[in-house]
């Protein structure tokens, strides 16, 4: 899941703050929800492990937890609504909508700017970021288009894993804030690396490890934490996202406030995105 840029580090008041939370804004929240909505989803009650597994018995285990691929999908479409915060007096509302195949839009509000990401499940995405300067909607790069074809993965990378190109390998067990946990290492046909955490014991997701680019190509480690998971019609979803990057200070946090799951999604809401409403301006001086 993607963080923010080392770039969010000065005070309050500064012009530094501003372009730092734009920096986070453009490549922070969008990853780290949509791994939570792919990956996150699972049933009470899976029983503890204590041998050594395969790859694909993980998998298989995780997939199961999650309530099975049946009812994975069986999802067609979901909506998710909440609160993402980059620090005290620094938050704002933000909504998802998924469509089966492929479709997301994302929005979110923050210092009375939106900004909105849409993609039509096949070839062509649109974007705007007023955080740094691009206010129009304009079509999304090479780049963006192949990292929102990941994120809109309604599934997540790991169901038919090999038909999607990707490569896992089992590194073994580990620890997450002093629980037993499984670290699969997974690698796209891009060549994009990140590890998964599960609980040795749920098989819930409790940490994501991986790398981004920032907007001037330099890569930095990031890490994101999945808390606070509740149940919702036979599947747990994590309510709570975490992410930082290793070493810095400071945090990204993700709210959940509401998932809906099958709600009815017109497909043009995957289409261009009209621009966001402009503030209404200031009434005339009276006399």
């Amino acid at each position: 899941m993607d963080t923010w840029q080392a770039t969010a580090r000065s005070s309050p008041a500064s012009k530094g703050k501003d372009e730092g939370v734009a920096m986070k804004v453009y490549k922070g929240w969008i990853v780290a929800f949509a791994e939570a909505v792919l990956l996150s989803g699972a049933v009470m009650g899976a029983p503890a492990q204590t041998k050594d597994l395969t790859v694909d018995e993980l998998v298989a285990k995780v997939i199961a937890a999650r309530g099975g691929i049946e009812k994975i999908r069986g999802i067609q479409a979901q909506r998710v609504t909440g609160t993402i915060s980059f620090g005290p007096g620094a938050d704002g509302p933000f909504a998802v909508e998924l469509k089966r195949p492929g479709k997301m839009r994302m929005e979110m509000t923050f210092q009375g700017m939106s900004m909105v990401r849409s993609y039509d499940g096949k070839s062509a995405g649109w974007a705007n970021n007023p955080f740094i300067g691009k206010k129009d909607v304009e079509p999304m790069t090479e780049v963006d288009l192949k990292n929102i074809g990941e994120e809109s993965d309604f599934d997540g990378p790991l169901v038919d894993y090999k038909a999607k190109g990707n490569e896992i390998k089992l590194v073994g067990k580990d620890t997450v804030e002093g629980k037993e946990a499984w670290r699969l290492q997974l690698t796209t046909k891009n060549g994009d690396a990140r590890s998964y955490l599960f609980d040795a014991q749920t098989f819930l997701l409790l940490k994501w490890e991986g790398k981004r680019k920032g907007p001037d190509g330099s890569e930095f480690a990031v890490e994101s934490f999945f808390r606070d998971y509740r149940e919702l019609n036979g599947l747990k979803f994590a309510f709570e996202i975490d992410s930082d990057r290793p070493g810095q200070p400071g945090e990204q946090k993700i709210l959940v406030d509401k998932i809906e799951l099958n709600p009815t999604i017109d497909d043009a809401r995957f289409g261009k995105p009209a621009l966001p409403a402009a503030p209404p301006s200031a009434p005339p001086p009276s006399n």
